[in-house]
């Protein structure tokens, strides 16, 4: 006969739990990686039936900063991104603009772009994207100027040179749909857009303005004329810096760490499509260590020269002398770069400002996607240590903290890691609650938020299946 005690009774219930919760706890992981595979957008079953629908506009693909692939023109040697090697050892010092000193305009340097970037060292920039047009909703790839079959889904790749004004940009995108219509013989024909990132705002630039450079002065809005809006039928932009990037000022100051070496400041500062990319006047995006607003024009030389950045900056501009055979002709090509600064910090003012002020009701509403779960940079700090101003932008580098300060909140806001959320909504306040800035317009018909980064929008499995669902819908 078997006798059981308390302590028995005891042991065997809690063994007996102890079976239970490691079923239950095998059951629920099984269920993860079950509901994994399960939930996973199978995009190819999703869209199999529109694989048969042809009568839709063709689609325009638009990359961002760095998104194309630059070559010297006469040699055709791969200059960005090149192969591995250069990756990792190069300064990219031979993709700098020249910049004549009479005009100030930047010079191309024989230097092309000649394909989208879909990927380097085995990561995806582009590839993703391209495939799932092509294989999950029977999108074909057509090429401008060439015969195009208009019985079929067809889509274009718009790469332009990413260092140049974003408004020489624009009009190129302006000839290039242009003869999208043409190779379709339908004037009337309208394209929709899915633009990344700074090719979003080349987009909206395109919307409101078409071939127009308008930014030699202030008077945007006598010369809207909607010339890109009257030929565009849907505008999806994924992780576009509405309201500029903070992320783009810190690398601005201090060079762009890649492989072992850096892109340096200097030859940044060449680019004026990156001036563009800086927080729009209404941003909020230099403060006090006590969390209060500085007064501060970001689009002044005067306050890059305070601050000593970018090439204000004493080892810069020591480095850009040693490039030089004689010391006057460094302080003589540093004097030219200083008035190039000053006059794309201007056209950068008026860049952003163009493209907040009001638009007609007829503008084609905008379908936005974008990252919301990362810490991005929102704002730089500037701390007083013994009477010296010092910038900080990240909250590891605040040397004499204040308690009532969270540092984490101030300098960093929910975004992809490049582009804040509110900047991509164009909000200049993350709070949705807050009314938008009155000088600030932005027509957004809906917003998708993903927990992705910036560099990894394209290739998000959820962000396909709501843009293949927003191209192919008749809604």
């Amino acid at each position: 006969m078997i006798r059981f005690t308390y302590r028995s009774i005891k042991i065997l219930l809690f063994n007996k739990y102890i079976f239970i919760g490691l079923i239950l706890a095998s059951v629920f992981i099984a269920g993860i990686f079950t509901n994994n595979k399960i939930f996973a957008p199978d995009l190819h079953r999703l869209y199999m039936e529109s694989m048969m629908v042809n009568d839709q506009p063709p689609v325009v693909l638009i990359h961002g900063v760095l998104g194309s692939k630059l070559r010297d023109k006469t040699t055709g040697q791969d200059l960005w991104p090149g192969p591995a090697s250069r990756l990792f050892l190069s300064d990219y010092s031979d993709i700098t603009f020249d910049i004549d000193p009479d005009t100030l305009i930047p010079m191309s340097n024989n230097i092309e772009a000649y394909a989208i970037s879909e990927g380097a060292v085995g990561k995806d920039f582009y590839g993703k994207i391209v495939r799932t047009l092509g294989d999950a909703a029977g999108y074909k790839l057509a090429r401008v100027g060439e015969a195009v079959d208009p019985r079929q889904k067809n889509y274009y790749i718009f790469h332009y040179d990413w260092r140049q004004d974003n408004v020489i940009s624009a009009g190129q995108l302006a000839d290039f749909i242009d003869q999208i219509q043409i190779d379709y013989k339908n004037p009337d024909l309208k394209v929709d857009i899915v633009a990344h990132s700074m090719g979003g705002l080349i987009t909206r630039y395109y919307i409101r303005y078409g071939k127009q450079d308008v930014i030699g002065d202030n008077d945007f809005d006598k010369k809207i004329t909607m010339y890109g809006g009257n030929k565009v039928r849907r505008v999806i932009l994924l992780g576009t810096p509405n309201l500029g990037s903070v992320k783009t000022l810190n690398l601005f100051i201090a060079g762009v760490d890649i492989g072992l070496k850096q892109i340096g400041t200097e030859t940044i500062a060449t680019w004026p499509s990156l001036y563009q990319l800086f927080p729009h006047p209404l941003n909020n995006w230099i403060v006090t260590s006590k969390g209060e607003p500085l007064d501060r024009d970001l689009f002044s030389i005067e306050t890059w020269r305070r601050f000593q950045w970018s090439i204000f900056d004493p080892k810069v501009r020591a480095r850009v002398l040693e490039k030089f055979e004689s010391q006057q002709e460094g302080e003589k090509y540093l004097t030219t770069l200083e008035s190039y600064f000053e006059k794309q910090l201007e056209r950068a003012r008026r860049f952003v400002w163009s493209l907040t002020i009001p638009l007609p009701d007829n503008h084609p509403k905008l379908t936005i996607f974008g990252g919301g779960c990362t810490l991005t940079s929102a704002r730089i700090v500037v701390e007083e240590i013994d009477g010296e101003s010092l910038i900080r932008m990240h909250p590891k580098e605040i040397t004499q903290p204040i308690d009532s300060v969270d540092y984490d909140a101030l300098l960093l806001e929910p975004g992809d890691g490049s582009v804040t959320k509110a900047s991509l909504l164009g909000r200049n306040v993350l709070d949705p609650s807050i009314k938008r800035h009155e000088y600030i317009f932005l027509p957004v018909k809906q917003s998708f938020f993903l927990c992705v980064k910036h560099s990894n929008l394209t290739g998000n499995l959820n962000f396909q299946d709501n843009l293949l669902n927003t191209l192919l819908s008749r809604d």
